[in-house]
């Protein structure tokens, strides 16, 4: 008899359901923000709550636990030197789960699944020239600097080689023949 082994299968087969919630799981630790459906984050959601519990621990054995769910030293790591240290002092509530409405294409319950204490990490782009440029200006004066920097800008526009794009599409743009406006969503 199976009393009180219910669980929610995400109409998978036993192995496609694991794969998919160490999946989600493993996203939600390296991303910390993830969208999904209502149904995943729900059915994800005690796992992960289960994963961060284990790295307040901090044990050997805490870590082996981990490592049989995430399969993945690094992020056993990032979960118990960075996530597990963010949550010391909270006794639960580790995630939430935000509505961000319907999907257009199934019209499925599309939610925000993000862990309560998130980090933003600010990548700045910087480009090669603008990086080079201050490079330049402090191994030499300002004098040197500014006609030496043209004189690159310069060459490296007339090194680039400039391609004009085809006048026509593939086949002469054959797609918007057979394309029909109700075919569009």
């Amino acid at each position: 008899m199976r009393h009180g082994k219910k669980r929610l299968q995400l109409n998978r087969y036993t192995s496609w359901h694991k794969a998919t919630l160490k999946s989600l799981a493993r996203n939600i630790l390296i991303y910390q923000s993830i969208k999904t459906t209502r149904a995943k984050a729900f059915v994800v959601k005690p796992l992960v709550e289960k994963l961060i519990q284990l790295s307040k621990d901090n044990t050997l054995a805490a870590k082996r636990q981990a490592f049989k769910i995430l399969c993945d030293h690094k992020l056993v790591s990032l979960l118990f030197n960075e996530i597990g240290l963010r949550f010391k002092h909270r006794t639960g509530g580790y995630t939430r789960i935000l509505n961000l409405g319907k999907r257009r294409g199934d019209d499925a319950d599309m939610v925000l699944f993000e862990l309560t204490e998130i980090i933003k990490k600010e990548i700045k782009k910087v480009k090669k020239t603008e990086a080079a440029k201050p490079e330049q200006a402090e191994e030499t004066s300002v004098t040197e600097v500014t006609p030496k920097a043209e004189e690159a800008v310069k060459k490296e526009k007339e090194k680039r080689p400039v391609s004009k794009k085809p006048s026509k599409k593939f086949l002469g743009g054959i797609r918007n023949i057979f394309k029909k406006e109700r075919d569009s969503l």
